[in-house]
């Protein structure tokens, strides 16, 4: 299972976060932020917003680092990448 987490580079409601994100499945990604204590709410089309205090626990249970551009680039070579207005994925 190997999931990626860009900076926490993203500002909103007052805090900074990451985009936690696999390149094999929605199922893998919600496996691993279950296990991390991401809450599903948390899940945005199709990544996981995480606040900048939990980026290095996301890293310690395994999450590779990689810059907010990779994690475009994963998304779109999985065909996982969802644009803002898609229709919410299903689990795959």
């Amino acid at each position: 299972m190997t999931v990626y987490i860009d900076p926490p580079t993203w500002p909103g409601h007052g805090r900074m976060w990451s985009h936690l994100v696999s390149d094999l499945s929605y199922d893998e990604l919600h496996t691993f932020a279950d296990r991390l204590g991401v809450p599903r709410r948390a899940f945005e089309r199709d990544h996981y917003d995480v606040p900048a205090h939990r980026y290095a626990d996301a890293v310690r249970a395994g999450a590779v680092e990689v810059s907010s551009r990779e994690v475009v680039r994963l998304l779109h070579g999985a065909g996982l990448r969802r644009r803002k207005g898609a229709a919410q994925p299903r689990s795959s």
